[in-house]
């Protein structure tokens, strides 16, 4: 990857080796499960153009709107526990913008209580992957994201399965399939997982002793709303 832009990807694999790129940083490389900013650029690049706007309903530290904002993108960020003033306190579940007036909406969600993301307890972070309220409430987040987006116009959703406590959870599948009640799908994306906590001699000690396997990708699902 070039210092000044990420690559332009054309394959369903894509594998960022650094979490930002330029001079500028994008978002925070320390934040827990902080965003690709090479992921976003891509979506932006094919899905935008300028002037667009795009809403980031789980923002996090904040990667979707630095690269929004550097590419002239109009960007609007929300969190349920903002880490930056610029990013607007709110519950993705009920997202204060009317129908059809976004160009893009693009979501990095967590996969389950695996990671503490905020204190908030309203956090869906906070509810396992293996209780069905999980799935019930990311799909909330769906519907608002449905009725915000433009008809033609794309989301871009990115998530795990889970493997904890010496079982599996497919969490990608199962919100795939919630997805496609309320969307088209454009294209699925395998994205290689860097920087893990889990890509430690720690971790792939255990993963050969207990006989598991580590997670090596994530999903990185495009979808488009229909225009009928």
């Amino acid at each position: 990857m070039k210092d000044s832009k990420p690559s332009f990807e054309i394959t369903t694999l894509w594998d960022f080796p650094k979490q930002s790129y330029g001079k500028n940083p994008k978002g925070n490389w320390r934040y827990r499960g902080v965003t690709p900013a090479g992921v976003i650029w891509n979506l932006i690049q094919r899905y935008t153009k300028q002037g667009d706007l795009v809403v980031d309903p789980m923002c996090g530290s904040g990667t979707t709107m630095d690269v929004c904002k550097e590419e002239c993108r109009r960007v609007i960020g929300y969190d349920i526990s903002p880490v930056r003033s610029d990013v607007i306190q709110n519950d993705a579940r009920k997202i204060p913008l009317d129908d059809d007036s976004v160009d893009m909406v693009f979501i990095d969600s967590p996969y389950g209580d695996n990671i503490n993301y905020s204190d908030h307890p309203n956090c869906i972070g906070k509810i396992s992957c293996e209780d069905e309220r999980f799935l019930e409430e990311l799909e909330k987040v769906v519907q608002e994201s449905c009725r915000i987006l433009k008809p033609g116009k794309v989301l871009g959703w990115i998530i795990s399965d889970m493997w904890m406590k010496k079982r599996f959870t497919p969490i990608g599948f199962k919100l795939y399939q919630i997805l496609c009640k309320y969307f088209e799908t454009v294209d699925i994306i395998c994205l290689a997982r860097r920087h893990q906590t889990s890509h430690t001699k720690e971790w792939k000690e255990r993963a050969q002793k207990y006989n598991f396997y580590l997670r090596g990708f994530k999903y990185l699902f495009i979808m488009k709303k229909s225009v009928a």
